[in-house]
Formats: C-alpha cells, structure tokens, sequence
C-alpha cells in the first residue's frame, strides 16, 4: 500500500537488505519520538504449523499462537509482506497472555477463494470484510487489532465501521482510509514519484511485468520502503514464496487501479465504501505509530482528528515501513499498552 507520503525520499535513499520455513510452514498525548533498536533478520524463523478456516469467500491460511483462553490480538500484513512481518512480535505478545492471529490476506499464502468465480476482488473494504469473517469463524467476538500498510488499513476500517468487534488499535501510519474522489487530484511531482509502482500497475505492461517479475519487484520495494533494514535474502524469500498464490497478480493489480478509479469495486459493497468515503472516526483507543518512512508525517497531525478516542502517536526513528518486523519491540510494546487504555 506504500502511502503517498513523501515516498520519493525513499525511493532515492533505497539501500539493501538458516534456510527459513516459508508460507507453508507449519486524550491526546504528544508525539513520543524514540530511536528503536532494529531487528536485522530476527530471532524467529517460523510460526510453526499454520491453520486453515472456511471464512465469507475464503479459505483464510493464518498463524495461531498463545493460550486458547487469552485475549485476542489479529494482527495484519500488508503488501508487498505477508505473516511474516509478526513472526518477532507474536512471541512477545504470546509471553504477556495474548492469543495471537495473523491471517495471510487474500491473494497470499495458503489463502484460497473458495469458488473459482468469485471476483476477484482487492478493494479495502472487501479486506475488511474479509477479517470480519474470520473473526466470524473463529468464533472471536472483539479483539485489538494491529497493522501496517494494507493491514493498517483494515484495521481502521474494521474499528471504524465494527467497533464492537475491536477493542483497540494500533495502526501504523494512521488512518489510511482510501477516499477514490481524493485520489483523483494530482500531488507535487516528488510525491507522484513515489506512485511509480501505480502506475505501472494501471497499464497492460505492469500486468505482465508484476506477473512474470514479482519477486523481484518486491524485493526492491522492500528496500525502498525500508532503506535502513538490513534483511538478508532468506528473510525476504521466507516472505516470497507467499506471492506465488494464485490469485495474488489479480488482488494487487484490482487494489491499485480500483483506488485509482480504473477498476470497478464490488457493487454490493458499495455501501460500506460510501460510509467509509465519508471518513469516518476511529471512537476505539488507538496507538499510531509514524517512522521515517512517512515523511512530513511522521508526527500524525495529519489525522489526529480521525481518532476520537483514547489516543496516543509514537515515532520512531530510523525505522522504515515494514515497523513490525523491523522494530517488533516497539510494536509489540504498543499492542500491550494500547489494551490498557
């Protein structure tokens, strides 16, 4: 989801980055800033043996961890990342009590739409419904919620529009609801630059470059999103082979062009994207969390007024988008605290 702050700093500045299990392995408070101490390839190699549940359209592949009778944590990826980004937070989050799932969003992993007709669809609030289901499933009436890219921004919508089914949040990068009638207005040329990718993904030629090149394609995201991590190869291949899910082309390229207005959403969706392009207030307490990678936005006054709740914005320095896996300390930190509020 790579957001449109001041991305092109990054783009500039990108840098790089055992044999490990992959997907099928078993009131308002003032910024704290805070150098955290970055993890390099982490300390754990996989979640052990995954699970799989029938949800809405979907067989959902996700990791499970800590005690059966433990407050629940759904902590959420997003592009180009998979379960993976939680794999040093769960255990931390597990050793405090939690009850831990991450999910592989549609089009990752080992999860599977459950009929070969359905659309297949990336917009945001297909995602949310998506984790609604899960927690439908899995029986789980409220859990605190945590995510990042894609996955922060399903958190939000989930806290926005089903608040009572989360407790609290912690989002990086804020509020990330995506208004399609906003992003049809032009940004600065830098910060269009950080957009390449989208539009790449709006021609013919993205279709069949992502197709035939995604591996690497994700990988220089990786390193441009996260300038300063220092992931080996078999970090980001643990990761990869995740992308090789059918349906994963069909969901990035649908997600990218639907927000730019260039793919029809699902039509009976359409009310819950009207309410979410209304904008509306996260009342859920939430921690948010800016890094070096949202720019100019790092303090989150950009979308103080979107949480109307218990709220508090932490920045931490030197750390890039991927802030779960690259700083799982301060984010697992943020989920134990956030549930206090």
């Amino acid at each position: 989801m790579l957001t449109r702050r001041r991305f092109a700093q990054a783009v500039i500045a990108a840098g790089a980055g055992a044999t490990l299990a992959g997907c099928s392995s078993q009131p308002a408070a003032a910024p704290a800033a805070a150098t955290a101490t970055p993890a390099t390839t982490g300390g754990n190699i996989s979640f052990g043996p995954l699970k799989q549940i029938d949800a809405g359209e979907l067989s959902i592949g996700y990791a499970e961890a800590g005690p059966a009778g433990g407050p629940v944590v759904v902590l959420l990826h997003g592009w180009p990342y998979d379960i993976h980004s939680y794999v040093d937070v769960t255990p931390r989050l597990v050793a405090a009590g939690y009850r831990v799932i991450v999910p592989f969003l549609r089009g990752y992993g080992p999860t599977r739409f459950l009929s070969k007709d359905t659309f297949r669809n990336g917009q945001q609030s297909a995602i949310a419904a998506d984790i609604v289901a899960l927690l439908d499933a899995l029986k789980i009436d409220k859990a605190v919620f945590g995510g990042f890219d894609w996955g922060a921004r399903t958190a939000v919508i989930i806290a926005a529009l089903w608040p009572e089914r989360c407790k609290a949040l912690v989002s990086v990068s804020g509020y990330l609801v995506t208004n399609r009638e906003t992003n049809k207005q032009p940004l600065p040329p830098a910060a269009e630059l950080g957009w390449w990718y989208q539009y790449y993904f709006a021609t013919d030629r993205g279709i069949l470059g992502y197709e035939k090149n995604r591996h690497d394609f994700n990988k220089l995201i990786w390193k441009i999103a996260s300038p300063n991590w220092s992931f080996d190869d078999a970090t980001y291949d643990r990761s990869a082979t995740c992308f090789d899910n059918p349906d994963h082309v069909a969901i990035v390229i649908h997600n990218y062009r639907w927000r730019l207005s260039l793919a029809d959403g699902d039509p009976k969706l359409e009310a819950l994207e009207q309410k979410l392009a209304q904008g509306p207030a996260v009342s859920v307490p939430t921690i948010t969390i800016g890094s070096d990678f949202d720019g100019v936005n790092t303090d989150g006054k950009a979308y103080r007024s979107k949480f109307s709740g218990k709220y508090e914005h932490r920045v931490l320095n030197g750390i890039g988008h991927n802030v779960p896996q690259e700083a799982p300390e301060d984010f697992a930190k943020a989920i134990i605290d956030v549930d206090k509020f």
